[in-house]
C-alpha cells in the first residue's frame, strides 16, 4: 500500500470526473453532454480507479467497513491510502448522483439555470446538492409524462 504515489493519484483523480461535471453544468443542452449523461458509464473511470486501489487491499478495507467503528474508520482515513480511496469513492458516487440530478431535471423541465447551481453544490458538498434537488423537484418539477398526461 505504501509504495503507490497516493498524493499524485489523489491530485489527478479529479480529472476522471471534472470534465463530465463541466459538461453537465456549463453545457447541459449540448448533444455530447446528453449522450454522455445517457449512460451511467460516465462514472466508470473513477469506479475503475477505486477498484484498482481497493481490490489489492480488499481484506484490510473490508475489515474496516464490515464492522465500522469510529476509531477504525478514522484510522483508515488518516492514511494517504485511506484518504485517496475515500476521495475516489466520493468522486464516483457524487458523479452518479449528479448524473441522476441532470437526467431528472431534464425530465421534469427544471431549467438549467436552477439545476446548474444544484449540480455545482452536488459536486462540492454532495448530499446538500442532492437535498437541494429534491426541494426543487418537489417545488417546481413536473415529470414530462405527468405534464403530457395533464394536457
Amino acid at each position: 500500500m505504501n509504495d503507490l504515489p497516493f498524493a499524485q493519484i489523489f491530485a489527478f483523480s479529479g480529472l476522471l470526473t471534472i470534465p463530465f461535471w463541466l459538461l453537465l453544468i456549463i453545457a447541459p443542452h449540448w448533444r455530447v453532454t446528453r449522450r454522455l449523461a445517457d449512460s451511467p458509464l460516465l462514472a466508470a473511470p473513477a469506479a475503475l480507479l477505486y477498484a484498482a486501489l481497493v481490490l489489492p487491499n480488499l481484506g484490510s478495507v473490508f475489515a474496516a467497513v464490515s464492522q465500522p467503528t469510529l476509531e477504525g474508520i478514522s484510522a483508515l482515513l488518516a492514511t494517504p491510502y485511506g484518504s485517496t480511496v475515500a476521495w475516489v469513492h466520493f468522486l464516483a458516487f457524487d458523479l452518479l448522483v449528479g448524473r441522476w440530478i441532470y437526467m431528472d431535471s431534464r425530465a421534469r423541465g427544471i431549467t438549467a439555470w436552477l439545476s446548474g447551481p444544484i449540480l455545482f453544490a452536488t459536486l462540492m458538498v454532495g448530499p446538500v446538492g442532492f437535498l437541494a434537488h429534491l426541494v426543487a423537484r418537489a417545488s417546481l418539477g413536473r415529470s414530462t409524462s405527468a405534464a403530457a398526461a395533464a394536457r
